[in-house]
């Protein structure tokens, strides 16, 4: 009973402040945790995504694998088979894929 008490009157008496303080509280939770990392990483794709490169070995999003045969100004055209060509937005380039992933790493 006694601890009740002190909880009510400790939520209870924080008021307006109380709760635009623990809104901000919240806000930076999630700048450092959620949004910084993220923006983070898509500078980290874009870097990625300009440095391409004849021959590099790469991996769309959609999970195809191909090499890069040319790199046009927003296109990148795969070779994923002997003859076979294939153009795609340089956006759907998801990963180099001569380097192992830690997930592939892992399963081995």
């Amino acid at each position: 009973m006694m601890y009740q008490s002190i909880l009510l009157q400790a939520g209870g008496g924080s008021g307006a402040y109380g709760q635009l303080l623990l809104f901000g509280v919240i806000f930076i939770v999630f700048y450092f945790f959620f949004i910084r990392p993220q923006q983070a990483k898509q500078k980290e794709q874009k870097k990625f995504r300009e440095a391409l490169k004849k021959g590099d070995q790469v991996v769309t999003i959609g999970g195809l694998h191909g090499r890069v045969y040319a790199v046009e100004d927003a296109q990148v055209v795969l070779e994923v088979d002997r003859g076979v060509k294939l153009t795609f937005e340089k956006s759907a380039i998801s990963q180099d894929a001569s380097v192992k992933t830690a997930a592939t790493t892992k399963a081995e």
